[in-house]
C-alpha cells in the first residue's frame, strides 16, 4: 500500500468494510443508473468518470510501490484516451483498441477486488460481500462483450423491442448478462452468432461454478473461524 487518504474513494479501498460500500455502488449502478438513465449519454459519461477515479484509487492503495502503481495506471489512462478519440474518429484500430482496453479495465477492477477479498487475515462477512461484488463485476464484464457484438456484428442477437424510451442497449445486455449468469433464461434476447453463443455458455458455466468455488469456500472458512473462536471462549 503506497497511500492512505481520508477521502471517500480511498476509505473504500483501505478498509475491509469498504467492500460493503462497493456492493452498494454496484447495486445503484446496475439496478438504478443503467436501467433508468442508460440512454442519457452525458450522464453516463459522468458515471464512467467516477468509476475511473474509483479504479485509480484502488490502484494507488493496493499497489506495493509507486512504480507498480504507475505501470498499472497506464491501462485506465489509455482507455480514457481511446474513449475520447472514439467520439471523434471511428476506425478499425480504435474500435478494437477500445474493446481490448474495456476488457482490461474490467479484469483489472475484478483483480483489485479479489486482492482485497483474499488478502491475509480471518474471513469476515465483509469478504463474503466482496465476493458478491466480484460476481456483479463479472456480470458487467460479459454485458460489455455482448454489447460490442450487438453493435458491430449485425444479427448477432435477436432482441424483443421495448416500448419504453428510457431503455438502452446497455441496460438490455446488463439484464441479459444477469439472466445468463443465473441460468434463468426468459428468452427476450436470443444469441444467434456462434461467438455470442460461446460467450453465453462460458458465462453460464462461470455462474454455476463461481458461487460453489469461491463464495462457498469463504462462507465455510468464516463458519470455521467463528466456531474456533467460540471454542476458545468456552
Amino acid at each position: 500500500m503506497i497511500v492512505q487518504k481520508r477521502n471517500f474513494l480511498y476509505r473504500i479501498w483501505t478498509q475491509e468494510k469498504g467492500l460493503s460500500g462497493m456492493l452498494i455502488l454496484l447495486f445503484i449502478m446496475h439496478f438504478i443508473v443503467i436501467p433508468f438513465f442508460g440512454s442519457y449519454s452525458r450522464f453516463m459519461v459522468a458515471v464512467n468518470i467516477f468509476w475511473m477515479l474509483f479504479l485509480f484509487a484502488g490502484i494507488l492503495v493496493l499497489s506495493k510501490h509507486k512504480k507498480q502503481a504507475f505501470l498499472i495506471s497506464i491501462i485506465p489512462f489509455l482507455f480514457i484516451v481511446t474513449q475520447w478519440i472514439n467520439y471523434s474518429e471511428h476506425n478499425i484500430f480504435i474500435l478494437f483498441a477500445d474493446l481490448i482496453l474495456s476488457i482490461a479495465i474490467m479484469l483489472l477492477l475484478i483483480s483489485l477486488v479479489l486482492i482485497k477479498v483474499l488478502e491475509p487475515g480471518p474471513v469476515t462477512t465483509y469478504r463474503i460481500v466482496g465476493s458478491i461484488v466480484v460476481y456483479m463485476l463479472l456480470v458487467h464484464f460479459w454485458s460489455t462483450l455482448y454489447l460490442f457484438l450487438f453493435q458491430h456484428i449485425e444479427g448477432s442477437f435477436q432482441i424483443t423491442e421495448s416500448k419504453f424510451t428510457s431503455n438502452s442497449d446497455l441496460a438490455s445486455f446488463m439484464y441479459f448478462s444477469y439472466i445468463c449468469i443465473t441460468s434463468t433464461g426468459f428468452g427476450e434476447i436470443v444469441p444467434l452468432h456462434p461467438l455470442a453463443r460461446s460467450l453465453v455458455q462460458i458465462e453460464v458455466l462461470t455462474g454455476v461454478l463461481y458461487p460453489v468455488i469461491l463464495i462457498g469456500r469463504l462462507v465455510s472458512d468464516a463458519n470455521f473461524s467463528n466456531n474456533k473462536t467460540e471454542k476458545k471462549q468456552d
